[in-house]
């Protein structure tokens, strides 16, 4: 299967079968509808139908379609950037608020999925943040002396006990978090879509919001076949987001791929993460990998699949592995495919009030899973009124306008590019 915007490659073969759940035919009356299938609209969504409130979610093509179905699978605390620089970035009470909400994260999504039985490939055993060369060691052991500082169960491995848990390579140290773990994300999705329905949502698939127009004291937004009219709209689109409110337009989008190899023979499985931690690195380009539940290597990082790029990081891909682990021999891979990861211009997410009981939380920057999770309740406990606009995790601000956007982004293509073409060569 070649992977691409449309297919989910292996997270699609392997996870549960999706629930029916729509598309929208005729129109509807609701309190809330959520814009976007992917972890934010449904945690929101099972907030808010759990608290006795009609919710109506519309996903324009499959549940998961977005980044939530095609992201690598990490679980981790915190964002990219390191907790003292998000901290001086948003400042008092934002930076350490959002801080410690996000420290919880995975522990919240490890606790809903066990809460539900959801059928997702948990692995707990934590992830590795592998450092290359001098510099890399260095951005791991400001990241343990900030988040230990914040009583944070993380430690610095040193290269051999790196390589001890890796079962290869050449990294100075890794950066081990106990908090973290892995799932398959599409079935993570597809699990919080039974949830939500078992709760009282209403939840329809292949449903695109295509105008929303505000009626009185209500919003109704309209669809290609019905619509639905309710008090407030919560707009959980995040990169894949279209119009009325192109949220995503603050965001360069990043392409982030993914290669599973066919199943190893058990001496592979038992020599390479033999403890099934997740890794990724410090590389300016990072790249990403770990074993699902059937013993497929899932390696990934920055590229589309899709041209000449396909030959180009499929290429760097089997060069990097064997050089990473030469007991692996001959490889092929099994299927592959990739998704779109929005980078804002801090790095950081962002919490709008697009109108009037019009509400987004978004721009994840590659780190999906738990904080998607948690701002779906946040904004749940909002819209319930449980939670005030001073106590939010992030300040209110308005969309950013970034320039050269599309210019950025054929810029990033090509560069990922061009270090795959030559990285690994020598």
């Amino acid at each position: 299967m070649q992977g691409n915007r449309k297919s989910h490659g292996l997270w699609e073969l392997t996870a549960p079968a999706p629930p029916y759940t729509g598309p929208l035919v005729g129109d509807l009356q609701a309190d809330v509808v959520v814009i976007g299938g992917g972890y934010t609209g449904l945690s929101a969504a099972i907030h808010l139908a759990k608290a006795g409130v009609r919710v109506i979610l519309l996903e324009a093509s499959e549940i998961g379609f977005g980044g939530s179905g095609r992201n690598v699978g990490l679980v981790n605390a915190g964002m990219w950037v390191t907790p003292d620089t998000l901290s001086a970035t948003l400042g008092p009470p934002f930076g350490e608020r959002l801080i410690e909400l996000l420290g919880g994260g995975p522990q919240e999504v490890f606790e809903l999925i066990g809460r539900y039985g959801i059928d997702c490939e948990v692995e707990r055993a934590g992830t590795l943040h592998c450092a290359v060369g001098h510099r890399g060691l260095e951005e791991v052991q400001i990241r343990a002396e900030q988040w230990q500082k914040r009583g944070a169960p993380v430690v610095v491995l040193n290269a051999e006990e790196t390589r001890r848990k890796i079962g290869g390579g050449s990294y100075t140290a890794a950066l081990l978090d106990k908090r973290a773990g892995t799932i398959q994300p599409l079935a993570y999705a597809r699990g919080l879509t039974r949830i939500a329905l078992a709760a009282g949502a209403r939840i329809f698939a292949q449903t695109e919001v295509l105008t929303v127009s505000d009626v009185g004291l209500r919003w109704k937004a309209g669809t290609a076949m019905g619509s639905v009219c309710a008090e407030w709209v919560i707009v959980a689109t995040d990169a894949y987001g279209k119009k009325p409110w192109q949220v995503q337009g603050e965001q360069i989008h990043l392409p982030y791929f993914n290669l599973a190899t066919r199943p190893l023979p058990d001496h592979l499985r038992t020599s390479i993460l033999p403890e099934r931690q997740g890794a990724w690195t410090t590389s300016e380009v990072p790249s990403s990998f770990r074993f699902d539940r059937s013993g497929r290597l899932v390696f990934g990082s920055v590229g589309a699949l899709e041209g000449i790029g396909a030959l180009v990081h499929r290429g760097w891909a089997i060069r990097s592995l064997r050089r990473l682990f030469p007991q692996l021999g001959d490889l092929e891979f099994e299927t592959g495919w990739f998704g779109m990861i929005g980078m804002t211009s801090d790095q950081l997410p962002r919490f709008h009030k697009l109108d009037r009981n019009v509400v987004s939380f978004g721009g994840y920057n590659g780190r999906g899973i738990a904080p998607g999770t948690v701002f779906g309740g946040v904004l749940a406990s909002y819209v319930l009124g449980h939670l005030a606009e001073k106590d939010l995790p992030l300040p209110v601000t308005p969309v950013e306008h970034r320039r050269f956007r599309a210019a950025r982004e054929v810029l990033y293509r090509a560069g990922s590019q061009l270090v795959h073409f030559t990285e690994a060569r020598l």
